[in-house]
């Protein structure tokens, strides 16, 4: 891997827009001119199953695929998708958790039950480990499915990114009804 290529992994469960926050990620970079390449795998992701993204950007990137201890960022739309997909972070790489919860079918039918002190566990693990819940900011502003815009602005100002133009790649993605909304999401993911 070159040294100039960042990898970024988004996990989450399906529903919570994980992928149209990968597009958006990867146009943007595309669109600031770096090599990207995205690569999405839905696991049963209609049944609120496990979604996760690749996206490596750089001057030159041969492959979208990122590798178990290599991922600079890791990006969770829900707090266990964290715990699940931590060993793909490097050891000095960057966890960003949205602290919400998705429950199974077996927690649902109280075959299992959900995990306790999750975002604890984590920060003990990580040192630089992000934590807010993205779905309460967005449900503020107007509708909690933004809380993949408000995780993308938070992801963007990880990645040292945040001056440049995010709002002309919104434009190009978000249909005009959501625009605003995903504007205000976008900004507040940036100063969390």
């Amino acid at each position: 891997m070159a040294q100039d290529t960042k990898s970024i992994l988004l996990v989450g469960v399906g529903g919570q827009g994980t992928i149209l926050a990968s597009k958006i990620l990867s146009q943007g970079l595309l669109h600031f001119g770096f090599d990207v390449k995205m690569s999405e795998i839905h696991g049963m992701s209609q049944r609120g199953g496990s979604v996760t993204t690749h996206v490596r950007f750089g001057k030159k990137v041969d492959s979208p695929i990122i590798s178990k201890g290599s991922a600079d960022i890791l990006v969770a739309f829900e707090k266990v998708e964290a715990a699940r997909y931590l060993d793909f972070l490097k050891r000095d790489g960057k966890l960003i958790v949205n602290n919400y919860e998705i429950y199974s079918l077996p927690v649902i039918t109280g075959v299992a039950s959900y995990p306790e002190d999750v975002t604890d566990k984590l920060k003990t693990i990580v040192n630089d480990t992000k934590v807010f819940n993205a779905f309460e900011l967005a449900d503020k502003l107007g509708n909690s499915k933004a809380q993949n815009i408000v995780l993308l602005g938070a992801l963007v100002a990880g990645i040292g990114l945040a001056e440049l133009d995010w709002n002309s790649v919104l434009e190009e993605l978000i249909p005009e009804k959501m625009l605003d909304l995903n504007k205000k999401a976008f900004e507040l993911g940036l100063m969390l």
